[in-house]
């Protein structure tokens, strides 16, 4: 009735053989499978998403909870023909998909076309005629994506757009929408702002000028009082209400960049904590508006768009231009603030759409302005006085009191042995002098620095000042535990101290030709120009005693003693070295 034990036990082996046997074709079948779920659609041609904007993920739900990202839409209301810049843009995350679409209000289709501006990390898609969607061409990772869309000439009525973000396979949000773009069929058709706008005075798209500065809008430009739009030099910034009424601020800005122009607001004239906003070139050369907030001295954080409308751009022969209005709170110190702040105006230049640290001092005005008021602001790109002091204090230490307390050391111990003052001899008296002159002069301008930064300034220059600072504080130490001249150990101090002094004065020189270069705004940079001849005479000088010492090592002339070369050197040394100093303190008082 009832199949043995044994019988049983056979049947399991024979069924173990069966699954052994095909496991190969199992396996094949299980990573088949497994790919095609989890490969979705890198390459972005979704149009089996083109109705319900749905990714097809192999059954993975939409999030429900809001977005971290957002559309936006560069105007409020559209006629017949004109184009309008979307933004697609993370607000605390990012994503490797998406799919947009502009729809009638209640609609379920495409309506318009999109202009691909960026083929690396966009194509259109033919969801209700050609261009009608924009998606996606790889999974790279993404925070910004803007598209150009274009309005049909006959119109549609009131739309928004609607985009899908994709995350990862199983993460997804669906039909994130933008404001409502209202339909003016009274309003002439009107072509959108291009990022190769020809730069000239009577454009009727981002016309940037002087009118109405101080009368009605805020005006703030360096030089003074120029026209951005007669002079292509000027940097220019204005804000006022925005025209025919209603909320938020219109600005303008305008200035000679290859990659940025930006302005920021802040509650004092030092960088850091600032609400700002840039207008800069993106990876494929087009000028786009972004949103960002300052945090000490590091790269601003882009902030999404959110309401920021009416964006016009244009970029020819070098010069940028944006003008647009936004309703966001203007925030300093990660805090709403009224409407007076300190400005800044920036100018930079960019790597693939993000900004680089300005290699010149921003124009900041020497009062706090008001937005929404009608002045004429005053400021200039002038560094601090305490900046210039901390400059020429390390200029000054060791270019010419280090140096010529060095020279003392290694050239003059013969021609001045037996010559004392104090019970030492003039060249160890003249050098502990000046090499401590040199240390207290290097300490003030190291404080003076933190003093007037308030912080950390970034960039290789302080971390260089740093290194200086620390190794000129151990000379000193070093130099306490010398030996006596007669102990065998004296070769090992002579070699530290020596050593330590060469590192020291290298390191110096490379920090001051780099603190030359953020003073130094003049476009042919000659501060550091002249710094590289202040080092070759130097090196000349050099050159010239070392050269003298090897003759009389050699004795190879005589007299030597009776009539030394060395000082009548070294008073040469000193003119010339005075000359360069003059001419440098002087440049860095003028900048």
């Amino acid at each position: 009735m009832f199949p043995s034990e044994e019988a049983k036990a056979d049947r399991k082996c024979e069924l173990l053989k069966l699954l052994m046997d095909k496991q190969d074709l199992f396996i094949f079948l299980l990573i088949s499978c497994n790919f095609m779920v989890v490969s979705g659609y890198p390459n972005g041609l979704v149009t089996a998403s083109c109705s319900s904007l749905t990714p097809a993920h192999g059954g993975a739900i939409a999030q429900t909870p809001a977005a971290p990202f957002s559309v936006t839409a560069s105007k409020s209301t559209y006629s017949p023909g004109d184009q309008i810049t979307v933004t697609l843009q993370a607000k605390s995350d990012t994503f490797q998909g998406f799919l947009l679409q502009a729809r009638q209000i209640g609609g379920g289709a495409a309506v318009g076309s999109f202009i691909i501006t960026d083929s690396s990390n966009s194509q259109g898609l033919n969801c209700n005629g050609a261009n009608s969607a924009v998606s996606h061409t790889s999974n790279s990772v993404k925070s910004l994506i803007q598209a150009t869309w274009r309005a049909p000439s006959s119109g549609t009525g009131n739309i928004e757009f609607s985009a899908t973000f994709v995350k990862s396979k199983f993460i997804f949000w669906v039909q994130v929408r933008s404001s409502q773009v209202t339909f003016n069929i009274a309003a002439p058709a009107s072509p959108a702002p291009t990022s190769t706008l020809s730069f000239n005075p009577t454009s009727s798209l981002v016309l940037i000028s002087s009118t109405g500065c101080g009368t009605n809008k805020t005006c703030f430009s360096s030089p003074a009082g120029c026209d951005a739009a007669m002079n292509a030099d000027c940097y220019f910034m204005s804000s006022a209400s925005p025209q025919g009424g209603g909320d938020g601020i219109q600005f303008e800005m305008s200035g000679k960049s290859s990659g940025y122009i930006a302005i920021g607001f802040s509650d004092d004239t030092n960088m850091g904590n600032d609400d700002i906003y840039i207008c800069g070139r993106d990876a494929n050369g087009n000028v786009q508006v972004q949103h960002a907030f300052s945090t000490g001295k590091s790269t601003p954080t882009i902030k999404p768009l959110e309401n920021v409308n009416n964006i016009a751009t244009s970029f020819n022969n070098g010069v940028i231009k944006c003008s647009f209005i936004t309703r966001n709170s203007i925030s300093t110190q990660q805090r709403a603030a009224d409407t007076s702040y300190y400005i800044f105006l920036a100018n930079g230049p960019s790597n693939g759409g993000t900004i680089e640290y300005h290699p010149s001092r921003p124009f900041i005005t020497e009062n706090k302005v008001n937005l929404l008021g009608s002045q004429l602001a005053s400021g200039n790109a002038n560094r601090p006085a305490i900046i210039k002091i901390h400059g020429a204090l390390m200029l000054i230490a060791w270019m010419t009191t280090g140096s010529i307390g060095m020279i003392s050391a290694r050239y003059f111990k013969q021609i001045s042995k037996g010559k004392q003052v104090f019970g030492k001899d003039i060249w160890f008296q003249a050098h502990v002098f000046l090499m401590l002159l040199t240390v207290a002069a290097t300490i003030t301008a190291f404080v003076l620095a933190f003093v007037s930064v308030r912080g950390w300034s970034g960039g290789a220059h302080p971390v260089i000042g740093c290194i200086v600072m620390g190794l000129a504080l151990i000379q000193p130490f070093i130099a306490v535990f010398r030996c006596a001249p007669d102990s065998k150990r004296r070769i090992v101090f002579n070699l530290v101290h020596a050593i330590n002094a060469l590192v020291i004065k290298v390191l110096a020189v490379v920090s001051i030709f780099l603190g030359l270069q953020l003073l130094d705004n003049s476009p042919n940079q000659w501060l550091p120009k002249v710094m590289g001849g202040f080092v070759g005479w130097e090196f000349l000088i050099y050159l010239v005693l070392d050269f003298n010492l090897f003759l009389k090592k050699e004795e190879i002339y005589e007299n030597v003693i009776q009539n030394p070369p060395e000082p009548v050197v070294l008073l040469i040394y000193i003119i010339g070295n005075l000359m360069f100093l003059i001419a440098l303190l002087v440049g860095i008082g003028q900048t």
